[in-house]
């Protein structure tokens, strides 16, 4: 059985703590926040899968020619 912890922190102390983490760390715990926080950006990634499951995507060198 899972058991939820619940604890209050600052906002500061959480934007410390985030500032401190190695750049990869810290992209995806953005990234899990969005996702937790917005049924839209969860919508857009899966938008954006379908798009390039059905190949409607265009390359880098496609869109900006280099």
């Amino acid at each position: 059985m899972h058991q939820a912890l619940t604890m209050e922190i600052k906002a500061e102390e959480l934007i410390k703590a985030v500032t401190k983490m190695k750049k990869k760390a810290r992209a995806a715990f953005l990234e899990d926040l969005l996702a937790a926080t917005s049924p839209e950006y969860l919508e857009s990634i899966q938008e954006a899968r379908a798009d390039y499951k059905a190949a409607r995507t265009k390359t880098h060198r496609e869109v900006f020619g280099e």
